[in-house]
C-alpha cells in the first residue's frame, strides 16, 4: 500500500533520496502523482533510476527564485557504518548532513515561496550510548560521544526553518529495517548459520520497518498535527541476544557464535557502538498521538522482510 496515495498533490524538495529510505520515499511520491525535485550528487544517475518523472539537481543554485514546494524532506548524509570514523571520516559524515542543511536553509531565505512543511532526518543515535534499562523519551537529554553530536548538529542546522514559518517534524529514527540497508549484515551471519549474539547481548536495538518511516512520513505531509521532534521506533525494541534468538527461529538456523565484544572495538573504534552498544527508545509522541505501526514487534517484521 501507498501511504502517499489520497494525500493533496504536492510539489516536494527532497535531499538523500537515492538512499535506502528516500529511494523507495521517491518512487512512491511519484507513483501517487506527486511532482518530485531530488537534490543529488549525480543527477544524470538519479534521473535515469527515476526513469525522467523527477527533476534531478545537483545544487540548490539550480532552482530559481519562482520555483515553489510545498515541502522539504531532508535526507542526506553519508552512511555512518563504513570506515572508521576518523578525524576526516567524522568531517565527511558531518558534511554531508549538516553542510547540505545549511544550503537548505540558505535556499529557503531566498525563495520566494516558504513550504509549509520540512521533514528532517535525525537518529537515535542523539542520545549517545544508554544503559540498556533506561526509556529515552523525546524528552530525554542528548548523549555524548561523536553519534550525539552528528545528530544533534544536524537537527540544530535545520531548526532556522521554523523562525521562517515552517512546520518542521524530525524524525529519530532507530536502526531501519528493510530490504537491504542494515537488516541484510545482522541477518548474513544467521544465514550462514554462523548466529549469535554479539558482546553480552543485553545492549538494545531499538528498531523500525521503513514501511512505517514512510507511513509516518506521509502522515506528517499532510497532517499539521505532527510538529517537533519524533523517535521513529517500533514498540517492541529487544535485547541483541533477543534479535539473534528471533532471527535464527524465522531462518530456521542455529544460534550458536557469539563474539565478545573486545576485538568488535579494536576493530571498529568508536564506530563499535552500533553494533555492542545501544539504547531502550520509546515512540512516546508516535503513541499519543495514536500512529499505528504496522510492525510493532520484531518477528512479524523479520518475516515480512526475511
Amino acid at each position: 500500500m501507498n501511504p502517499f496515495t489520497g494525500i493533496t498533490p504536492r510539489r516536494v524538495l527532497v535531499t538523500g533520496g537515492t538512499g535506502f529510505i528516500g529511494e523507495t520515499l521517491v518512487r512512491q511520491l511519484l507513483d501517487a502523482g506527486h511532482s518530485l525535485c531530488v537534490l543529488t550528487r549525480h543527477p544524470q544517475r538519479a534521473s535515469a533510476r527515476f526513469n525522467g518523472r523527477a527533476r534531478c539537481i545537483d545544487a540548490l543554485d539550480r532552482l530559481a527564485a519562482d520555483d515553489a514546494f510545498d515541502a522539504v524532506i531532508n535526507l542526506a548524509g553519508a552512511p555512518v557504518v563504513g570506515p572508521r570514523w576518523s578525524a576526516a571520516r567524522q568531517g565527511t559524515l558531518l558534511a554531508s548532513r549538516v553542510g547540505t542543511t545549511d544550503d537548505l536553509i540558505a535556499w529557503l531565505k531566498r525563495t520566494r515561496h516558504i513550504p509549509a512543511v520540512w521533514v528532517q532526518g535525525s537518529a537515535i543515535g542523539y542520545y549517545g550510548v544508554r544503559d540498556p534499562q533506561e526509556s529515552l523519551d523525546e524528552q530525554s537529554a542528548m548523549g555524548h560521544g561523536f553519534m550525539a553530536e552528528l545528530c544533534a548538529r544536524w537537527e540544530a542546522a535545520a531548526k532556522p526553518a521554523v523562525a521562517l514559518g515552517v512546520r518542521q517534524v524530525t524524525m529519530r529514527l532507530g536502526v531501519v529495517f528493510g530490504p537491504g540497508g542494515a537488516l541484510k549484515p545482522l541477518l548474513l551471519p544467521h544465514r550462514l548459520a554462523l548466529g549469535g549474539r554479539l558482546g553480552s547481548g543485553e545492549q538494545v536495538i531499538s528498531w523500525v520497518h521503513r514501511d512505517d518511516v514512510l507511513q509516518f512520513i506521509a502522515l506528517a505531509l499532510g497532517e499539521e498535527r505532527f510538529d517537533g521532534v519524533y523517535n521513529l521506533v517500533a514498540p517492541g525494541a529487544v535485547s541483541q541476544a533477543e534479535f539473534a534468538a528471533t532471527a535464527g527461529r524465522v531462518l530456521g538456523r542455529p544460534v550458536w557464535l557469539h563474539l565478545p565484544a573486545a576485538p568488535i572495538r579494536w576493530l571498529a573504534g568508536e564506530m563499535a557502538e552500533l553494533f555492542v552498544d545501544g539504547q531502550r527508545v520509546v515512540p512516546r509522541r508516535l503513541q499519543e498521538a495514536g500512529f499505528g505501526f504496522r510492525y510493532p514487534s520484531l518477528e512479524p517484521a523479520l518475516r515480512d522482510l526475511a
